[in-house]
């Protein structure tokens, strides 16, 4: 990647935040911000950037001195610092969920057409080396029509996860649990190879974890057009199971499992293409992926003018549809479309 002359801010300085100034590191691209409610973790990172500390977002958009604002907030931070920065002319690069209700997606988008700033969306497992070989497969007409298929998420999240941090849990702070935390960037993908969902018929249920409100088992299927994608997810299962992806069509199968992509055509042909062990980012967790210093290096090269394909706040604003659409549909206790 080449060094591009851009400023960036980071707000919100927990788990996933590392993650970005790492990234924005190997960019070459200047920290020059750092916020956070807590002082005294917004003191230590700035001191380890040596950078201007803050420890209340209007105050540092007032100060600006940088270009791009990555946001690592709680999920219901993220619409109206978002449309804060934007309003000023600023970039944002938002950490997903892109918000917890689609009317604030929408506004999301709205303030970045009304200032011109780019709202970019991090789903970075759409970069990863086993999602490009599914979807160059699809999109090569080799594997014929899509008939189907499914996508499974288990993983595991203690009652300790969610009480460590008072937002968790809570509908009115995290949006949901299992869905749009942990399995959103997979139904990410679905949507990514898939195009457009359509419709939706889904329910939702607290099973394991007293402790919270949001659900922590999901089950549905999926239309896209006339296609059926089942699903299922939870986080009470005993350990973090790769992320499993399967679409059938016509000549083969497509199948996503962690890291590795596996295509098989019904003549017997095989491809295999996962990340190489040289390629991974030792600063992420392995279920988190392994793409983010792609997507943030594809969206600082657009910025820069260079031709690349990011995802947008639109791109973001189908996924909250979707997500939000599954809620609705388990409220409701029927089909509802998209």
């Amino acid at each position: 990647m080449e060094t591009v002359n851009y400023r960036a801010a980071v707000i919100g300085l927990g788990a996933i935040a590392p993650v970005h100034i790492k990234t924005l590191e190997d960019l070459g691209v200047q920290i020059t911000a750092v916020c956070d409610n807590k002082p005294e973790q917004a003191k230590t990172v700035g001191e380890q950037l040596n950078c201007a500390v803050y420890t209340c977002y209007e105050t540092m958009l007032s100060a600006g001195g940088f270009d791009v604002l990555h946001i690592c907030l709680p999920h219901y931070l993220h619409a109206p610092v978002s449309i804060a920065a934007l309003k000023k002319g600023i970039h944002v690069v938002c950490e997903k969920p892109m918000a917890t209700t689609v009317a604030d997606a929408n506004a999301m988008i709205a303030a970045a057409k009304a200032s011109g700033a780019r709202l970019e969306i991090i789903f970075q497992n759409r970069y990863n080396p086993a999602t490009t070989a599914i979807k160059e497969a699809l999109s090569s007409g080799g594997l014929g029509r899509i008939l189907g298929g499914w996508l499974r998420v288990t993983w595991n999240r203690s009652e300790d996860y969610y009480t460590q941090n008072d937002w968790r849990g809570r509908w009115a702070t995290e949006g949901g649990g299992v869905l749009i935390n942990q399995s959103i960037h997979t139904f990410d993908l679905m949507n990514y190879l898939l195009g457009d969902p359509t419709s939706v018929n889904a329910s939702v249920a607290n099973r394991a974890h007293p402790s919270i409100e949001v659900e922590d088992v999901a089950e549905g299927v999926i239309t896209y057009g006339g296609i059926n994608i089942s699903f299922y997810a939870n986080t009470f299962h005993p350990y973090n199971a790769p992320v499993c992806i399967e679409i059938v069509c016509e000549n083969g199968i497509a199948a996503l499992s962690g890291k590795t992509a596996t295509i098989t055509y019904k003549d017997d042909r095989e491809t295999v293409s996962h990340v190489s062990a040289d390629a991974e980012n030792a600063y992420t967790k392995d279920y988190w992926g392994y793409s983010h210093i792609k997507q943030l290096g594809a969206f600082y090269d657009s910025l820069a003018g260079k031709p690349t394909k990011g995802v947008c706040g639109t791109e973001g604003l189908r996924t909250q549809k979707l997500i939000n659409g599954i809620y609705d549909s388990s409220k409701l206790g029927r089909a509802i479309n998209l």
